[in-house]
């Protein structure tokens, strides 16, 4: 009889979030996938917790994830983990999950804290409707292609974006979004929690050379299709014009005028050079 996947969730920050449920699944399980086992293992330690580590993550599920699947079939329980929040979210656990699911092997869930979910709790966004899209991608088009498509996206919109990516991904939306309200939550449930309601041209502004600390979810407003343009063609080049001033290259000053005005960002553009 095979054993079962356990998917645990574990905090985001404050250990006082471990759920007492996923602690008596992390003891009684036979082994823990983890994504940082150094990390994990601190956690353990924190709560008295002993058991056997092994590593899963990004660049060794294709090896790992068989063979986690092979014991499992052999009646072994596995938990796995990721180093906070929920296992297979924006996460490699989420091709574990599957290939059990494949192998007919029962995944249970321990739910715990989430960051994004989380965040848009406590950020004062319209939380009605909302998409979640992860870490923005490295690749340029492939960035550049998801902003221009959340232009006539009205569901609220949230990323995960890394401290010392953050100036980059706040240029490229304000580029192609223009103005739109922005929640910037960070630091969740540790000492140094905030939320900072501003809009996406102002934190590109603010955070150009000053970035901010700390795992970051960014919250996004959606479009008003119904909006009628705020601005014509005079004062979207103005305006243009006083973003690039304030940092932004002409390309990303053209987008944002583009998006704000209604204006073609090409004669935007023309203008502005």
């Amino acid at each position: 009889m095979s054993g079962k996947l356990y998917v645990v969730g574990t905090p985001i920050g404050n250990l006082g979030d471990l759920s007492p449920r996923a602690v008596e699944t992390l003891e009684s399980c036979d082994f823990i996938a983890a994504e940082d086992t150094r990390v994990t293992l601190k956690l353990l330690n924190h709560f008295g917790i002993k058991n056997t580590l092994i590593s899963y993550f990004e660049h060794n599920k294709a090896e790992k994830g068989p063979y986690i699947v092979e014991r499992i079939l052999a009646g072994e329980n596995c938990a796995i983990v990721t180093d906070a929040g929920m296992p297979a979210v924006s996460d490699p656990g989420e091709d574990l999950v599957r290939l059990c699911h494949e192998a007919g092997i029962k995944v249970e869930s321990v739910p715990g804290p989430c960051a994004f979910t989380t965040a848009l709790a406590i950020s004062g966004m319209d939380s009605r409707r909302f998409i979640f899209e992860g870490f923005p991608p490295a690749d340029k088009r492939e960035r550049n292609e998801i902003f221009e498509r959340l232009k006539g996206e009205t569901r609220t919109v949230i990323f995960y974006e890394a401290p010392h990516k953050l100036s980059k991904t706040l240029a490229d939306l304000a580029g192609a979004l223009g103005a739109r309200e922005l929640a910037i939550v960070r630091e969740i449930t540790k000492i140094h929690e905030e939320v900072i309601k501003t809009d996406l041209v102002s934190a590109a502004e603010k955070y150009a050379g000053n970035p901010l600390k700390g795992e970051i979810v960014l919250i996004i407003g959606g479009a008003n299709k119904n909006e009628a343009p705020a601005m014509d063609e005079e004062q979207a080049i103005k305006y243009a014009l006083e973003l690039v001033e304030s940092g932004l290259s002409k390309t990303e000053a053209a987008k944002a005028a583009a998006s704000e005005s209604g204006i073609k960002k090409g004669i935007i553009y023309k203008a502005i050079i």
